[in-house]
């Protein structure tokens, strides 16, 4: 398994201060719509290798997610592009948060697609499981539905439910931070 060093929150502060490091988040257009590390650049990784980080190879790169946990398991993707010197931050955006630093947050922003599939899934197989209980038993055909298309999600890489709700009418206007 390829790995990257960690940088802490206050280090990678420091050496963007000093502008000795580029930061770049990995995560979803959706999810850094909604909050982000001021300064970071965006290069979703479903898109990385579409990415052109010419003027970065000069610098230290910093990558995040979320928890760093995305970016530790991508990690040979990542160094794949040629950086020079690379760095994770460790804990993602949620450390820089707890170490109090700033971050531009867009409470207006849909929530993440993934956080919406979640939501929709926990729901539809809630329902399925209350109505076959109370109603017919037919009505746990629907978790077991919701169960099998998250199975095939998880398996493949496509999820049509991500897809259904990224069509509609809340996740079409983007907001741009």
């Amino acid at each position: 398994m390829t790995t990257i060093p960690l940088l802490s929150s206050l280090e990678v502060k420091r050496r963007l201060e000093t502008g000795d490091a580029v930061l770049i988040d990995i995560r979803e257009h959706d999810e850094h719509a909604r909050e982000h590390i001021l300064g970071a650049r965006l290069a979703p990784l479903s898109a990385i290798g579409a990415h052109d980080f010419d003027r970065d190879h000069g610098k230290a790169v910093v990558f995040h997610c979320k928890s760093g946990m995305r970016t530790q398991a991508n990690a040979a993707k990542l160094l794949a592009r040629g950086f020079r010197e690379a760095y994770i931050l460790d804990g993602g955006i949620e450390a820089w948060k707890a170490a109090g630093l700033p971050v531009h947050a867009n409470r207006t922003a849909p929530i993440e697609i993934m956080r919406q599939v979640q939501i929709t899934a926990g729901t539809l197989i809630l329902i399925g499981v209350v109505l076959g209980w109370l109603v017919h038993p037919l009505f746990f055909a629907l978790s077991g539905f919701i169960g099998a298309g998250l199975l095939f999600a998880g398996a493949s890489g496509w999820c049509g439910m991500a897809m259904l709700l990224r069509a509609m009418p809340w996740n079409r206007a983007r907001v741009s931070a």
